[in-house]
C-alpha cells in the first residue's frame, strides 16, 4: 500500500499521524498502530526523496561524469 504512494500523499498522511499522536487523545493500541504506520510512511518519504536525488544527479551529469552539487534550499 504505502510503497505505491506518491511523496506528497505519504507526507500528508505522516503529518496527520503526527498531529494525532501529539494530541495525546489516542488509546494506547491506536497510538502504537499510528506510530508503526508513521515509521512506514517516513521510509516511503525517504525512499522517494532518494530516488528524486538520484534522478537529479543523473540529469546533471556531464560527459559521463556526475557533477554533484549539494542542493541548497
Amino acid at each position: 500500500m504505502t510503497k505505491d504512494m506518491k511523496f506528497e500523499q505519504a507526507l500528508g498522511d505522516l503529518e496527520e499521524l503526527v498531529k494525532s499522536l501529539e494530541n495525546g487523545q489516542l488509546p494506547l493500541e491506536d497510538a502504537i498502530q499510528a506510530f508503526e504506520k508513521g515509521v512506514a510512511l517516513k521510509t516511503v518519504c525517504e525512499d522517494k526523496l532518494k530516488q528524486a536525488q538520484l534522478k537529479i544527479e543523473k540529469v546533471m551529469s556531464k560527459n559521463g561524469k556526475v557533477d554533484i552539487t549539494p542542493f541548497e534550499a
